[in-house]
């Protein structure tokens, strides 16, 4: 009797934790409510369902801990304001970043904002003590490196040149980080902001692979093959989806000379586009064009921030 409890013990362990590597795809979801709530100028309920979603999960992406900290500072809440403040830090949010957004300016006259300055250092040490500081460090040097190309690459005159150098220095260099980055997630996962702290170096590397040059996107397989472990990524928290659109965006954008709809981030919908990039952003459980549009007014009217561009090149509306 006492091995078949155990037994079932360790079922239920296994079916809840199983249960919990899956449930980005919710997690992602209650995000995009939240923001539907927000676009509706229902910020209380709004600031409920973020609070639900981020006491959720063990690992929240700092963007949304950052939107609850701007949305309960808009609400007067002080209370969740500090909690998710702290929050942010113990998540990677540097002081610095802090005291650069102008809605959390009136937090500094707080009582509880000396609290947090005097913790700081003491938060800092939970993100610090989360993270894989040796994968951090070899994940940096695959981007200084990759940075370093890109670099090269765009101080060439003229595109004969350019194409001639990123077939004869980037092709190779491009197959080497993929190969890297390969048994990386074979041994220890996608090295993004739940692992490392730092959730653009390495799609930063995969969107310079997605836009080498057109010869070399036309004919990758490369990306293709690890295309599956990515959106295994997303679905374990790992990798944020739109991440994952802007790396998807670059290989649409030169794989198929600029004539196939994307998400928007490196090109600008036209209206006529706007279904295929909803279809493409509800694959990945991204929001829809139409509701970043309408948080763009948001942003404009409250002066709350949502990261809506994130590392693209497309600013504000779109599809327009």
């Amino acid at each position: 009797m006492k091995v078949i409890l155990v037994f079932l013990v360790l079922i239920q362990s296994w079916t809840i934790q199983s249960q919990n590597k899956a449930d980005y795809t919710n997690y992602h979801k209650n995000i995009i409510d939240a923001e539907a709530l927000i676009a509706s100028e229902k910020y209380n309920e709004a600031l409920i369902e973020l609070t639900k979603t981020i006491e959720g999960y063990d690992f929240v992406f700092l963007k949304d801990i950052k939107i609850a900290t701007q949305l309960a500072v808009f609400l007067n809440n002080d209370a969740k304001a500090f909690k998710f403040l702290e929050l942010g830090i113990k998540s990677g949010w540097t002081l610095k970043e802090i005291k650069k957004n102008k809605l959390l300016t009136s937090l500094r006259g707080k009582s509880q904002w000396s609290v947090i300055i005097k913790s700081y250092p003491e938060f800092q040490k939970v993100f610090e003590n989360r993270i894989d500081k040796s994968l951090k460090s070899r994940v940096k040097e695959m981007y200084k490196k990759d940075q370093k190309m890109a670099w090269s690459y765009l101080f060439r005159i003229g595109q004969t040149a350019k194409e001639k150098y990123a077939n004869k220095k980037v092709k190779p260099h491009a197959i080497e980080q993929i190969d890297i980055l390969n048994r990386i997630i074979d041994d220890k996962g996608y090295p993004g902001e739940k692992l490392i702290g730092e959730p653009v170096w390495m799609s930063t590397i995969l969107s310079h692979h997605n836009s080498v040059s057109e010869d070399f996107v036309k004919t990758d397989t490369l990306y293709d093959n690890l295309r599956p472990k990515l959106l295994t990524a997303i679905r374990g928290g790992e990798l944020n989806p739109y991440e994952f659109a802007l790396m998807e965006d670059w290989r649409i954008t030169i794989k198929h000379d600029r004539q196939k709809p994307g998400f928007g981030y490196i090109e600008s919908l036209k209206p006529e586009q706007v279904s295929a990039s909803n279809e493409l952003r509800k694959q990945i459980g991204i929001r829809s064009v139409e509701l970043r549009n309408n948080l763009v007014a948001i942003e404009e009217k409250t002066g709350m921030d949502f990261y809506l561009a994130g590392s693209g090149w497309v600013d504000g509306k779109i599809g327009l």
